[in-house]
């Protein structure tokens, strides 16, 4: 038999020899999953005996992380403005970053009077669709995403809410979308692949190895999308509507460029905590 204790600290002495940003955290929390508690519990029974069954499945899902497989994906959850989303493998785990999006399109909502109409290309988890669907009274938010799996993922997540306000299409960028919405959309918001190709062999191995590929790679200079959702946007947006984007932290200049040829006014890039250009956001003309 082994205690809570020695299970922490034989977790951590493994995990700190890999590329982990806190791995007592994801030591942590991969106990308190097995033993379905919290932390504080973990901290005030230290010197409890755990069972033989928990403390093969400590050193199965241990052993997983160790090879870069995402916490998320074995939590089955990432928070996300308040929100704990599930997550499941095939759907890009939520990033903090994102929040910024997010935070930036509620604050622009409330300048507008009625229904807002809002598309999310690139659902996930339906993290930025969702969020906007609780946060944004009025709001009816247009869902899509290529992935069927992203569909379903963002689809539990929005019963989990209670959420009704939202529609979920599988396809192409606006593809799946019906003519008639053209001209009646008052925010169009994307947080597209945006890698360039040649950078994601270089990314964090469980995000290379284990998240989907076509959720991150955005082409030989990681615009691709920006410049495809652009071009097509002010077909569907209302006078003055709102093209939002997050962007890579060395990307504004070039996609603050790609909304401005296609006439968009009032760009702006906006910095996240860390001070990394995060959001691009303009308005149709």
């Amino acid at each position: 038999m082994i205690t809570i204790n020695e299970l922490l600290n034989k977790g951590f002495n493994e995990l700190k020899e890999g590329d982990f940003s806190n791995p007592l955290l994801d030591v942590q929390l991969l106990l308190c999953f097995i033993l379905n508690v919290d932390k504080v519990y973990i901290y005030t029974h230290r010197d409890e005996l755990v069972n033989k069954e928990n403390v093969d499945k400590f050193n199965e899902l241990l052993n997983l992380r160790k090879e870069g497989y995402p916490l998320q994906y074995i939590l089955k959850k990432q928070e996300f403005m308040g929100l704990d989303f599930f997550v499941d493998e095939g759907v890009l785990v939520p990033r903090p970053d994102t929040e910024n999006l997010v935070e930036r399109v509620i604050d622009l909502s409330k300048d507008l009077k009625g229904k807002i109409n809002i598309i999310d290309i690139g659902t996930g988890s339906g993290a930025i669709s969702l969020s906007l669907a609780k946060f944004i009274k009025e709001s009816f938010v247009y869902s899509i995403d290529i992935n069927k799996r992203a569909i379903e993922v963002a689809r539990k997540n929005a019963l989990n809410f209670d959420l009704e306000n939202v529609k979920f299409l599988n396809g192409d960028l606006f593809n799946p979308l019906d003519d008639n919405l053209k001209g009646n959309i008052d925010i169009i918001v994307s947080n597209p692949p945006y890698i360039p190709t040649s950078d994601i062999k270089t990314l964090q191995r469980e995000v290379s190895k284990y998240e989907p590929k076509e959720a991150l790679d955005g082409g030989l200079d990681g615009l691709n999308f920006y410049k495809e959702i652009t071009k097509e946007a002010n077909k569907w947006l209302k006078k003055n509507g709102v093209l939002a984007y997050e962007i890579g932290y060395n990307q504004g200049r070039e996609v603050i460029n790609i909304l401005k040829s296609e006439g968009f006014i009032k760009v702006r890039c906006f910095k996240d905590l860390s001070k990394n250009d995060r959001v691009v956001i303009g308005f149709k003309a």
